[in-house]
Order: C-alpha cells, then sequence, then structure tokens
C-alpha cells in the first residue's frame, strides 16, 4: 500500500523523503521492522520510540513517523504529526483496508462488567445466528478460538489487524472492552463505534502509570461517546451524566429508574443446586422476563446493558432470553458442574473490594456455609493481603487460605500477611498453601447448600512461581478431583 494513502485522512508534515513509496507493514517496535515498512515512534511509560529510529532503519524501515523534532542522518521519508499513537490508530485502520466498516461496532467502557457484558452481548448475537467475535480481558475470541492478549484494550495496529480477521471469518459484528487507557491513548481511534456502552464507575486505576485523579479517569471514559454513534447508559450511576460531558451521540438508558429507556423490576434471588442467579422484568423500549445465571444485582446491569444493545439488532426475544440465561463468563462468578448439592464457583476477586462484593452477594442466597479459597500476589502492596483476609474472615463461614501467584515471593510470608487481617476477625480459617490440594479439601468437606468460591484465579490458567508461569487451569484441577473420587469408589 502506498504511503501517502496510509496518511490522507490524518494532519501531518511531510518533513523529507517521498510518499509515493510502496509500504509492506507498519511497526511501531524497532525491532520487528522489516524491508520497506513504516516505523511509528510511540512514547510509553518507560520507553520513547524516538531513541530507537536507527534501530528501525538497520531493520529495513523506510519511513518514520515522529512527533518530536529528531535529527535523522538517513535519507528517508520523514513525516510528522502532532501525536503519533492517534497517527498509528488512522494509519492501521487504512492498511487493513477498515474493517469496521464491514462491521457492526460495539464498545463497552466502565469500571466493572466490561468483560461480562461483552460475553453476553456475544452469546445472545450468535443465538440469534450473527457470528460475533470479542476483543478484551480474555483475549480475541472468533468462533471458539481465542487469541490471548496483553492489555484488555490491544494497541490500535492490533485492534485493526483483528478486526479484519474476524471480517474475513466471516463475523458481521465486533464487540470491545473499551479501557480508559485504550481511550486515552488513541487505541480505537480510526473509526466510528455504531454503539457505545457505560456500565458504572468507581475508583480504580489511580496513580503510577495510569490516571492522575478520578477526574481524568472519568473524563477518559467519556472520550468514547464522542467516538459512536448511539450512547447506552447506566442511568442509576451518579456519575452517568458526567460520562455523556462533550458527547456527539444518540443516547438511550437503561436501570432501575422510571426515567430509564429500558427498565428493570421485579428482582428476584434464584438458588437452585449448582445454579446461582437472578431473575428481572423489563418495561419501557423492550419487555421481557429474564433469568441470568450469574448472582447479584450488578447482573442485572450487566443484562440490561446487552439487552439495550441487542435489541438494536434483528434478534428475537427468545434469543436475547436464552442466551443470557446460558451465558458463561470464564471466571466472572463462573458455576463449575459437581456432583452434590452444593454451588463451586470460580471468580477472579483479587483485592478487598473484588472480594467484598462477591461475598456479599453470595451471602444474600443464604448457603449453609461460605467457604472461601484464595491466596494474594507476591511482588505486591503487603496492605492488599491484610486487607483481603480481613474481608474473608468477616463474610466467609470458612476461609481456606492458599497459593496464588508468589511470584518471587515466598508462599508462606504472604499467607502469614493474609494471615494478620485474618486475625482481625472471629473467622474460621486453614492454611493449605498448595493450590491444588486446598481445592481438593474444599470438594472433600462440601455439604448441601454450601457455596464454595475459588477467588483469585479467575480466567488465568497459569500460577506465577519464581519468575515462571506454571500452567494451572482451575477448571481442570477440579475435573481431575473429581476424577481421581469416582475412580476410588
Amino acid at each position: 500500500m502506498k504511503l501517502r494513502r496510509l496518511v490522507e485522512k490524518i494532519d501531518f508534515s511531510l518533513i523529507c523523503g517521498d510518499l509515493d513509496l510502496e509500504i509492506s507493514d507498519i511497526f511501531y517496535d524497532s525491532r520487528k521492522c522489516i524491508k520497506n515498512s513504516v516505523f511509528v515512534c510511540l512514547k510509553g511509560c518507560n520507553e520513547d520510540g524516538h531513541g530507537f529510529i536507527d534501530s528501525a532503519i538497520a531493520n529495513g524501515a523506510m519511513a518514520i513517523v515522529i512527533s518530536d523534532d529528531v535529527s535523522i542522518d538517513s535519507e528517508i521519508t520523514v513525516i510528522k504529526v502532532r501525536d503519533t499513537r492517534e497517527a498509528l490508530a488512522f494509519m492501521s485502520a487504512e492498511f487493513f483496508e477498515n474493517p469496521a466498516s464491514q462491521l457492526k461496532t460495539v464498545a463497552i467502557t466502565g469500571t466493572k462488567g466490561k468483560t461480562t457484558v461483552s460475553c453476553m452481548i456475544r452469546t445472545v448475537l450468535q443465538k440469534a445466528g450473527i457470528k460475533t467475535g470479542v476483543i478484551g480481558t480474555l483475549g480475541v475470541i472468533i468462533d471458539e478460538n481465542v487469541t490471548k492478549t496483553v492489555n484488555t484494550t490491544p494497541e490500535s495496529y492490533e485492534i485493526q489487524r483483528f478486526l479484519r480477521k474476524m471480517v474475513d471469518s466471516g463475523c458481521k459484528c465486533a464487540v470491545m472492552e473499551a479501557s480508559s487507557l485504550g481511550l486515552k491513548w488513541h487505541r480505537m481511534d480510526g473509526f466510528v463505534f455504531d454503539y457505545g456502552v457505560f456500565t458504572n464507575f468507581s475508583m480504580d486505576h489511580i496513580g503510577g502509570n495510569e490516571h492522575e485523579s478520578m477526574g481524568e479517569y472519568l473524563a477518559c471514559k467519556s472520550l468514547l461517546f464522542q467516538k459512536c454513534r448511539l450512547g447506552l447508559v447506566n442511568i442509576d450511576d451518579k456519575n452517568y451524566r458526567e460520562v455523556l460531558n462533550g458527547h456527539t451521540c444518540r443516547v438511550e438508558t437503561y436501570g432501575f429508574s422510571r426515567d430509564a429507556d429500558i427498565v428493570a423490576f421485579n428482582e428476584k434471588l434464584i438458588s437452585q443446586n449448582g445454579y446461582v442467579g437472578i431473575h428481572f422484568e423489563t418495561a419501557g423500549k423492550e419487555n421481557l422476563s429474564v433469568d441470568v445465571d450469574i448472582p447479584g444485582k450488578f447482573s442485572i446491569y450487566n443484562a440490561l446493558a446487552a439487552i439495550s444493545v441487542c435489541r438494536h439488532f434483528d434478534v428475537p426475544k427468545d434469543a436475547i432470553t436464552s442466551g443470557l440465561n446460558e451465558v458463561k463468563v470464564k471466571g466472572r462468578i463462573e458455576s463449575v458442574p459437581v456432583p452434590g448439592n452444593f454451588t463451586l464457583l470460580i471468580d477472579y476477586a483479587h483485592n478487598a473490594l473484588s472480594m467484598e462484593n462477591i461475598l456479599t452477594t453470595l451471602r444474600e442466597y443464604r448457603p449453609n456455609r461460605l467457604i472461601t479459597l484464595f491466596g494474594a500476589g507476591g511482588d505486591r502492596p503487603k496492605v492488599r493481603r491484610y486487607e483481603m483476609g480481613e474481608v474473608s474472615g468477616k463474610l466467609s463461614d470458612l476461609s481456606v487460605v492458599t497459593a496464588d501467584n508468589s511470584r518471587n515471593e515466598d508462599v508462606m510470608d504472604i499467607i502469614s500477611d493474609i494471615e494478620v487481617g485474618l486475625k482481625k476477625t472471629r473467622g474460621k480459617f486453614i492454611v493449605i498453601p498448595d493450590r491444588r490440594e486446598a481445592i481438593k479439601y474444599c470438594l472433600s468437606i462440601a455439604k448441601d447448600n454450601d457455596i464454595i468460591v475459588l477467588a483469585g484465579k479467575g480466567h488465568e490458567d497459569y500460577q506465577e512461581i519464581n519468575g515462571q508461569k506454571i500452567h494451572f487451569d482451575e477448571r481442570e484441577v477440579v475435573a481431575d478431583i473429581l476424577k481421581e473420587r469416582s475412580e476410588v469408589r
């Protein structure tokens, strides 16, 4: 593709060289550059691409995109732009021939719920025969294939590459988790989303290399509603007006408020053998009776978000209700089939706030016992461990303390810190450092109507110990333990 075409939708200055070059590919990592490629100098938290121009040229780059004034001792094409991340997004969209124009696109932003809502939308649309791909925390999902990614919202080049792959695979819709940092760093620039969704807003991602304040964090989320055609917003969240500041899209709302376009009411808990969910009904722009196999009132909000999107597609009502009743979200209060009259859940809760949310929700179902298995990550602030121990001690009938990703720390040191928090409470606990043995113990003591939560790993399929990632998928572990027990019998 000609360089001239790649940059036709961006403002730039041609510092030197020729725009009529045939470009083989685009890179922002100088080590990956190949002959006749273009190198875009991105500024990261730790590195600045402007410092790697010589490396890019040595590896074959024939054009460089910069935002800073730099001296280049080579006769190549140099293009200067205001923001290289923004430029990369538009160039990547053009390079992959604007795949978003051949898809219905949905982006979901919010502190919590993005992963669940994206899975709900995909499940419903696929029920209706609309092939849908997803980009988010769980990776890139096309058909039954999952490609892992480093970030919830990948870099713009990767987004465009995956969108192209979705089109080529026959997808009609793409659903994306839009992280605040992804929006801030222009990863989703280069096209306009058909639908943008706001779930909720709370404290997260403040400090370090993330957001400088809650105000900036919210402002970044609000950017989505300047790059979509229709915004679908949780009207019950106190920040919903602020997230719409400067919006350029049409707006519809959902929630329990009577002012919402889709109103939820008549919510009821559902608790059966291995099924811990919630029922609700809707009125307004959509009238439905819905059961969701995921516990808690927040599941209603997630389902409302999915309904708000899916109603704009050619989807029968029974596809919406059956899809929401069947959806499984890996590692998000995920139920695991077990023999016996108890419930086993896997969840990603790995800090005090998320643990408090899930355990408080599960207590509402009045289990015989609430048993929580958890550990804490190594090389992370110790205060997290104290807080997690205290939360589990207060809300669990039994805490089973074990390993998580101990990384470069001794697991027993981490467990000792967790015990500090536990001992502030009257909660019962037992220490079993080996996570597999801890899971085996939980299964061995399960009684009727118990709820057991394996917290911390969620969708992860590894344990990180001494700098190495070792395969460890809790679903496989549970299945192996149950198989061993059946063989012994």
